[in-house]
């Protein structure tokens, strides 16, 4: 039984429900029987190189799901003659952050019991993707993707397009290319910020230079750039797209926008230091909405697609075996920034 057991070094997923995937899987496929005893916790320990702490949270796990038991001084064995076939998701994030939690949080909460995932993070490299990709052998009813990409659009179209459209479910952000009958839940990158940008107009208006600060290395999508000079051209804005704060002076009459959180905390550190007063000499419109904005500096203006509602929408795109696209709500949240 030992062999049936394989944990990914590689993998999101925390080793004790890795461990437990696999026993259910063995259950599954037959190759581990009712009332065959489990390999012990040292054993499997010593084996795959895992904490007993940990082997022991995964079999408390199976015996939680009702599908092992354990006799005082025999150990652990399995209590089944089988586990229903449930579904088993391949989850592929670009990165990980404060949304991207929430994200993950709200899919996994909304899968429940009815799932295994395996969590998989390919930091926005196409390479990496294509490597976790090939090496999984796994028979997945879904695969899940955030596909961003800092470089290599291109290539990871056509390796998605390899992919099972029946199976494959694309979150946050469409590509172009993409073909076939998938589902999706995005964001309308364009039409978001412009439509956002409309609704903060009334503040905006108190500062008559707006500067987007859109890195050249983000992983952003450049139809952001497109909204924003849309709107400004629009309702005649002075404007810059500026790709690095320092190459920017921060001085009075100017709102910025953010995309990225760690230009947001170094333009406030400016702000701190020159004296200026935010929300009056200065406005801030961040993007992307996070617990901690509304405590900064007495809150910070947001834009935001709803990542919890994104969750969930993926999720349920899983449990109901949909293919069909939908747009994520995006909205603007007003604060003392601007």
């Amino acid at each position: 039984m030992l062999s049936l057991i394989y944990i990914d070094e590689f993998s999101s997923t925390p080793k004790y429900r890795q461990l437990a995937n696999a026993i259910i899987e063995g259950i599954q496929k037959g190759k581990i029987k009712k009332g065959e005893l489990l390999p012990s916790i040292n054993e499997v320990s010593f084996e795959h190189y895992m904490a007993r702490i940990t082997v022991e949270k995964g079999y408390n796990y199976l015996k939680q799901q009702g599908i092992i038991d354990s006799i005082r001084g025999k150990g652990f064995y399995i209590k089944v003659d089988e586990v229903p076939r449930n579904l088993k998701i391949f989850l592929l994030f670009n990165k990980l952050s404060v949304h991207k939690k929430i994200i993950y949080d709200a899919f996994v909460q909304s899968i429940g019991d009815e799932g295994s995932i395996d969590f998989y993070i390919y930091n926005n490299d196409f390479n990496l993707l294509k490597r976790i990709i090939e090496s999984r052998d796994r028979d997945y009813t879904h695969m899940v993707l955030i596909p961003h990409f800092l470089e290599g659009e291109e290539m990871a179209v056509d390796l998605i397009n390899l992919l099972p459209k029946d199976k494959l479910i694309l979150v946050d952000k469409l590509l172009p290319g993409v073909q076939g009958k998938f589902g999706a839940v995005y964001e309308n990158f364009e039409k978001d910020i412009y439509q956002s940008l409309q609704e903060a107009k009334d503040k905006l208006v108190n500062y008559p230079s707006l500067r987007l600060i859109f890195p050249a290395s983000s992983y952003y999508p450049k139809e952001i750039v497109q909204g924003f000079i849309h709107f400004c051209s629009d309702f005649a804005f002075d404007y810059q797209v500026v790709e690095s704060l320092a190459d920017l002076n921060v001085d009075k009459g100017q709102a910025y926008i953010t995309v990225m959180e760690d230009d947001l905390i170094s333009l406030l550190d400016r702000i701190r230091v020159q004296g200026l007063r935010l929300g009056k000499d200065i406005g801030i419109l961040s993007y992307n909405e996070t617990p901690i904005k509304r405590l900064l500096f007495d809150g910070i203006s947001t834009i935001s697609t709803d990542f919890e509602a994104l969750g969930r929408k993926a999720a349920e795109l899983v449990l109901t075996n949909e293919r069909n696209k939908y747009e994520n709500p995006f909205v603007y949240i007003p604060r003392a920034s601007i």
